[in-house]
């Protein structure tokens, strides 16, 4: 993204980050990642991100049905252009543009959010993240758009999708003045008045 959550360092500030990291005024976070499965090979042994799985549209400006199970059992039918899952990591990217929910980074959730719900009723839910997703996509076009973070490959109706959490976690390095809450704070302007 353009807002810069995780590179949250400005090129001013880069000899002051290099002086904090050889002093040790740092903390490794760890990242959960999401991993696709599907029945059709989609990306390879490169199946896993850290951001969103995204369902889409391909060739065709008409809605998609995307029918979304938890641990098999069904949770929506959505009529929509497109659904996001994402990982905490991922809440302030494509699916808080979209609508969806801000989490802390070390959450153990996952966000489901729908891009242009042609069903107004139908909100982002948060989900634990020891589940399994799985969905089936249908439309009037044959051709849909998956997408790993910004990899993408092209599917059909008949693959299933299958979404879960990654069985190993991304080391991210976080200054100790340099909290998630702040770059929140900094990057949204929480807290500032703009009234004259």
């Amino acid at each position: 993204g353009r807002l810069g959550f995780l590179a949250s360092i400005a090129k001013e500030d880069m000899e002051k980050t290099f002086a904090s990291l050889a002093k040790g005024a740092y903390q490794i976070e760890k990242r959960m990642l999401l991993q696709l499965n599907s029945n059709t090979p989609l990306f390879g042994d490169d199946n896993f991100a850290l951001n969103e799985m995204t369902i889409q549209r391909s060739n065709s400006s008409s809605m998609i049905v995307v029918n979304s199970f938890v641990n098999g059992e069904l949770l929506n039918q959505y009529f929509t252009d497109g659904l996001i899952v994402c990982t905490p990591t991922g809440s302030t990217g494509y699916s808080l543009s979209c609508g969806g929910p801000i989490m802390h980074p070390l959450s153990n959730n996952f966000i489901i959010t729908p891009i242009a719900p042609h069903n107004l009723n139908v909100r982002p839910i948060v989900l634990a993240d020891d589940i399994i997703m799985t969905f089936q996509v249908s439309g009037r076009s044959d051709h849909f758009l998956c997408t790993l973070d910004s990899r993408h490959a092209e599917f059909s109706s008949d693959c299933v999708l299958g979404v879960k959490k990654a069985d190993f976690s991304l080391n991210l390095v976080r200054l100790h003045d340099n909290s998630f809450l702040d770059a929140l704070k900094a990057k949204l302007m929480w807290g500032l008045d703009n009234r004259t």
